[in-house]
C-alpha cells in the first residue's frame, strides 16, 4: 500500500508563513519526481512545485520567491516552505510521487494516475 502522509496544514492569516511536511518513510516506489499540489474544491487539481533526485525544482509562477520545496533524504520526507501566504493559496494541498521517470520532473498534473498521492492537508489563508 502506498504510503504518503501529509501533515502541518492549518490556518494562517495573509502574509504568514506554514511548512507542509510530507513523510515517505513507508514507500517503495520511484521518488524520482517528488511535488506538491493543490486543488480548490470545484476546479481541477494545479502543481505548485518539484523537486527530482538532483535536487532541482520547479514552480508555478503563482508561487515562486514565496514557496520552497525541499527534502531530506535522511528523514525519508519533502516540505513545501509556504511563505507570505496569500488567501488565494487556500486549497487542498497533495503531496505526490511521480511512477515513472520519463520526462522532466515539472509540477503539471497530466493524469492523475501517473502519480501516486497522499491523503491531502487542508490550507486556509484568511485576510
Amino acid at each position: 500500500q502506498v504510503q504518503l502522509v501529509e501533515s502541518g496544514g492549518g490556518s494562517v492569516q495573509s502574509g504568514g508563513s506554514l511548512r507542509l511536511s510530507c513523510s515517505f518513510r513507508d514507500y517503495t516506489d520511484s521518488r524520482s519526481c517528488v511535488g506538491w499540489f493543490r486543488r480548490v474544491l470545484g476546479k481541477e487539481r494545479e502543481g505548485v512545485a518539484t523537486i527530482d533526485v538532483r535536487e532541482n525544482t520547479r514552480y508555478a509562477d503563482s508561487v515562486k520567491g514565496r514557496f520552497t520545496i525541499s527534502q531530506d533524504n535522511a528523514e525519508n520526507s519533502v516540505y513545501l516552505q509556504m511563505n507570505n501566504v496569500k488567501p488565494e493559496d487556500t486549497a487542498m494541498y497533495y503531496c505526490a510521487a511521480r511512477k515513472h521517470s520519463r520526462g522532466a520532473c515539472t509540477p503539471e498534473v497530466g493524469a492523475l494516475l501517473d502519480w501516486n498521492w497522499g491523503q491531502g492537508t487542508q490550507v486556509t489563508v484568511s485576510s
